[in-house]
């Protein structure tokens, strides 16, 4: 039981150190400039601190009650469910505990990875901190289980153990990974056919605007839900500019990017925001059909392998069986 106890804390050391080291080694120059300016904020209010300011003594005024005024007391009600009166703070407070574990540079990075998965208000870096380290807890749990009644080196124990931490450290992060993945395969699949219906509307005679208010009501799909959010953005105040920034980001594609740009430009320069559209339709055509010529050229060396693992097999059974029992026969005879 001790070896097990010390497998598991070693595991999960080794899997936080290896964490911590590979987002530090790969966060991005913006969350390097982001922590030199919160060093730079940390010691200008340090500064502050040692020298402050002169302040004028204020008195707080206090209300006092009239003496014959009657004073009535409410009772709260305690009608919340179980829920909210317990599961939901305890939640909370683990929330808050885990977050503490978590460097800004990796807090910095997981709200970028939300950003860019479209989940902004729905997912929190809490909540992905929290489901990470039950998915650590969990992994270990179940490894340490696999080798009750195994009779195996401690070495191997030990190895199978910290491979198990592993996976749980790296499954939250595959999960919200693939997710991004199949998110932009969605928009990149969904671009080519909203430009085309976005020219030919502001052909048509309506305004960029008005044309894109047109297909959100009629059309679904990721990349419509990122123009409904840009829309809103507008709605409250938000220029054209960076709303369209923001749009780009979140999808995180070349294609987007580009158009994003024609269509900034297009509005900062005057010139014609048909002509805008249509080459750009133009060229979004001709890039998703160079993009699924290079998938239907990469097919070839993806079926490899269900053909190694599942058809070669079979074949071999059916072809190689026969001939392994006659010369099994002759063999014995």
């Amino acid at each position: 039981m001790a070896l097990f106890v010390i497998a598991l804390v070693v595991s999960v050391l080794f899997a936080f150190i290896l964490s911590l080291g590979i987002v530090y080694f790969k966060q991005n120059p913006e969350a390097q400039l982001r922590k030199r300016l919160n060093d730079m904020i940390e010691q200008a209010e340090a500064e502050r601190a040692r020298h402050p300011r002169k302040r004028k003594n204020l008195k707080p005024t206090v209300v006092e009650p009239a003496p014959n005024a009657a004073v009535q007391v409410i009772a709260p009600r305690n009608d919340k469910s179980f829920r909210a009166r317990v599961i939901q703070p305890l939640i909370n407070s683990l929330n808050e505990r885990f977050q503490k574990l978590a460097p800004k540079e990796i807090k910095a990075q997981l709200e970028d990875k939300i950003f860019r998965a479209g989940k902004t208000g729905v997912w929190s870096v809490q909540q992905l901190v929290t489901i990470w380290a039950l998915s650590i807890i969990g992994c270990t749990f179940l490894g340490i289980l696999m080798l009750r009644g195994v009779m195996i080196h401690p070495v191997q124990q030990l190895f199978i153990i910290a491979l198990a931490v592993l996976m749980g450290a790296g499954l939250p992060f595959a999960v919200l990974n693939s997710k991004i993945r199949v998110r932009k395969k969605n928009i990149r699949k969904q671009l080519p056919e909203f430009l085309d219906i976005l020219c030919v509307s502001v052909q048509a005679g309506l305004s960029f605007d008005g044309a894109i208010g047109k297909m959100t009501r009629r059309m679904r799909g990721p990349l419509i839900d990122e123009f409904i959010r840009m829309q809103n953005d507008v709605a409250l105040g938000m220029t054209h500019q960076y709303a369209l920034t923001n749009l780009a980001r979140r999808c995180d594609l070349e294609e987007v990017y580009l158009f994003t740009t024609s269509v900034i430009q297009a509005e900062k320069l005057g010139t014609s925001m048909t002509r805008t559209l249509k080459q750009q339709a133009d060229n979004m055509r001709d890039r998703h059909r160079q993009w699924v010529k290079a998938m239907a050229l990469k097919a070839p060396v993806k079926i490899i392998f269900p053909m190694v693992l599942f058809i070669f097999p079979s074949i071999f059974v059916v072809l190689l069986f026969p001939a392994m029992i006659s010369l099994i026969r002759a063999f014995s005879g």
